[in-house]
């Protein structure tokens, strides 16, 4: 059984996701202790324990430990019998964190994936049209077919999201993005809950954005806009740039006291640095890892070598005989 310190590297749940993906896609257990130990609530917290759950009905494994802020569990993977999995996450959880345990099975199984409840837009996790929009086409690159449908936005503090991932079984093809190539669209995404409607935030938001991003770059920017029915005020903004030979992203989540505008700014401001410092911005970078791995000989430029990288590389390495080397901000593996 493969052991695993939950407190390596930035000691998050990343550590967890991964582990649980690969142990489903290789067939090999794994124990894990001390997880999310440096957080401020060590253990797993309801999206973390949704993974795990639905994880675990996905492959029918054997596991203990599974319950709210537990520190340590066991996770025995056995033959996966249903394609159809239905998850329910009572929070605001990340619904982005959630799949990321599932899309790694999901490479050589054809899954259908609802998720009910949860967060589409949340901190310090990866949107649901990052994953749409920017993760799963450079996914596409290497000869994944997968997809999403968002029927429903929810937002913090109340969750209540709906969506469908589906996949069908796939080949990995080798990724190598070591250049951008030139800018062939501006895109994004503005989001708010119909409580706002009145007040123009997605609106607000997306015309922020269209502002810096217009007096950056002489491709026109097209940010669309959306209204939803969600449970609980809330908004958040999705922007990406298609380049000939990446997809590069960036989001922010609107919050209460902070002014729409601002909202779209951040996001336009932190899509420019991303772009102007790598073909792969830093959060995709790190996504793309485990995939890199199965697939091997691959390579991204990255525009940056962040912390989840580093220990998202170190539970591979546990599960899978792959050489990774990083150079400057350059991730290769073979």
């Amino acid at each position: 059984m493969i052991q695993i310190d939950g407190s390596i590297g930035e000691a998050g749940g990343q550590v967890l996701r991964t582990a649980l993906g690969l142990s489903i896609y290789t067939n090999k257990p794994f124990k894990i202790i001390n997880i999310r130990k440096n957080r401020p609530e060590p253990g797993l917290k309801e999206q973390h324990l949704q993974a795990v759950n639905a994880a675990a009905s996905l492959c029918n494994a054997e596991i203990s430990g599974n319950e709210l802020h537990s520190t340590e569990i066991e996770f025995i993977p056995k033959e996966i019998t249903s394609k159809n999995i239905s998850i329910k996450i009572s929070t605001a959880g990340s619904v982005g964190l959630v799949l990321q345990a599932l899309m790694i099975p999901a490479i050589n199984n054809s899954l259908n994936i609802t998720i009910n409840g949860g967060a589409d837009f949340g901190k310090w996790a990866p949107p649901t049209y990052h994953i749409k929009n920017v993760l799963l086409p450079l996914l596409e690159k290497m000869n994944c077919s997968a997809g999403i449908n968002i029927r429903k936005h929810g937002f913090y503090p109340k969750g209540g999201s709906s969506v469908e991932f589906f996949s069908k079984t796939s080949k990995l093809r080798p990724l190598n993005i070591l250049e951008k190539g030139n800018i062939i669209s501006i895109e994004g995404i503005s989001v708010a809950s119909s409580s706002l409607k009145n007040s123009k935030v997605a609106e607000r938001q997306a015309n922020s954005a269209k502002n810096i991003l217009s007096n950056k770059f002489t491709v026109i920017p097209k940010i669309d806009v959306a209204y939803d029915n969600a449970l609980c005020p809330g908004s958040g903004i999705q922007l990406w740039i298609k380049t000939e030979n990446s997809i590069i992203g960036s989001n922010a989540l609107g919050e209460i006291g902070k002014k729409s505008e601002i909202v779209g700014e951040e996001a336009a401001n932190s899509l420019i640095f991303e772009y102007e410092n790598g073909p792969v911005d830093q959060h995709t970078a790190d996504q793309l890892i485990p995939y890199m791995a199965l697939a091997r000989n691959s390579s991204i430029l990255a525009n940056k070598i962040t912390e989840h990288t580093k220990t998202n590389i170190e539970v591979i390495k546990k599960f899978l005989d792959v050489k990774f080397k990083i150079e400057g901000n350059l991730i290769s593996c073979k």
